[in-house]
């Protein structure tokens, strides 16, 4: 979903107890991330009654609070890692996990509320597959040294991303208010426009590699 595994690149700390240093998993940047992964079932939870049918406007709004934390953890994790000089390995890991984690649940549950509908599942669909296609092309491009710098482009990708997830979240809280739903399913489209083309690029490096 994000850049901020990129933004970790520096310094490694990744011995459990160095010389008065916390355990890695105990640095503040980490235990942000691991927030972010496990706050992930709760917003399940909080957007599941409408799944069933139930109208659930309190569920949308605490959902939405918590999906903003979560976008808040996503900025501060990578910032602090760099500001405090923690960067660790186990971040660089699990930073781009609970990006997609996140990214995948969100798409489902919405997906499942009929809140992502109709032809709208098609643009939920491209951010989707992108999300796995991409992170095997990365699997793939580590193992030979090459790295695919995050574009411009990805980052308005990862911008629109995040405020249409947020807005399909929020419009299921204000249903009186259409405008919001509007602008999600508006962004969603945008998002997965860039997806597909930061997605391409990502594949031609791939193809260039995997040809040569």
């Amino acid at each position: 979903m994000s850049s901020s595994s990129m933004r970790r690149a520096g310094p490694c700390l990744d011995a459990p107890a160095v010389a008065g240093r916390k355990p890695v998993l105990m640095i503040l940047p980490n235990l942000l991330t691991l927030s972010r992964i496990l706050a992930v079932p709760l917003l399940v939870a909080l957007l599941w009654p409408a799944e069933q049918g139930h109208e659930w406007r309190i569920g949308y709004l605490a959902a939405f609070v918590l999906y903003c934390l979560m976008g808040i953890t996503d900025y501060f994790d990578g910032y602090l890692a760099r500001a405090q000089g923690t960067v660790s390995k186990l971040g660089v890991f699990l930073d781009p996990i609970a990006d997609k984690i996140m990214v995948a649940a969100v798409i489902l549950i919405l997906c499942s509320t009929s809140d992502i509908e109709g032809p709208h599942i098609v643009a939920a669909l491209i951010i989707l597959l992108r999300e796995i296609a991409v992170s095997g092309l990365r699997e793939f491009l580590a193992g030979l040294r090459v790295s695919v710098p995050v574009s411009r482009l990805a980052k308005w990708k990862t911008a629109l991303q995040l405020i249409s997830f947020g807005a399909l979240i929020l419009a299921g809280g204000l249903p009186y208010w259409p405008f919001v739903k509007i602008v999600g399913l508006a962004t969603l489209w945008g998002a997965a426009l860039m997806t597909a083309i930061t997605g391409w690029d990502y594949l031609r490096v791939g193809l260039k590699h995997m040809s040569s």
